[in-house]
């Protein structure tokens, strides 16, 4: 990987955990905790919740767990990158999306012991989630849809 492609992931990722901590900041703030301000009627508000769990609150409490797999995750993705498993630019871009994510909501948990979410959809029923809940979300989906239809290297295996 080139030096300036690599200072352009840090990049990103710096400017994801920037966003995530700054709307975060902000919603502390400036919403009292439990308590929404609608963004769009009906569409979207930003309601101040604390999660200890992953998505859904799914292992709640788990704050230990959580910050250990987000320093294994950078560790496996070092050795696969510097072993040259992971080369191409979309699945390095989708990683480093993740990897914003992941350390924006890693902050959150090694300083509080929980991680602050604020955007909830008013659509349908849903988890509130944050800006590194929507990077880490994108940055997989994208990863899978490359792999999936983009990624010819395993074609000419």
């Amino acid at each position: 990987m080139t030096k300036k492609r690599w200072l352009a992931m840090v990049l990103l990722m710096t400017l994801i955990v920037a966003a995530d901590q700054i709307t975060k900041a902000l919603v502390r703030a400036n919403i009292p905790y439990g308590t929404g301000v609608k963004v769009i009627p009906g569409v979207v508000q930003l309601t101040y919740v604390r999660n200890t769990g992953a998505a859904f609150s799914m292992l709640s409490g788990a704050r230990w767990l959580f910050l250990v797999l987000v320093v294994v995750f950078f560790a496996v993705l070092a050795v696969l990158i510097w072993k040259r498993v992971i080369t191409a630019p979309a699945e390095l871009w989708c990683l480093a999306a993740i990897g914003g994510g992941a350390v924006g909501n890693a902050i959150d948990r090694a300083l509080t012991g929980e991680v602050t979410d604020m955007i909830e959809p008013l659509f349908m029923d849903f988890a509130v989630f944050n800006v590194a809940d929507i990077f880490i979300t994108c940055g997989a989906a994208a990863l899978v849809v490359y792999m999936l239809f983009f990624d010819r290297k395993k074609e000419k295996a």
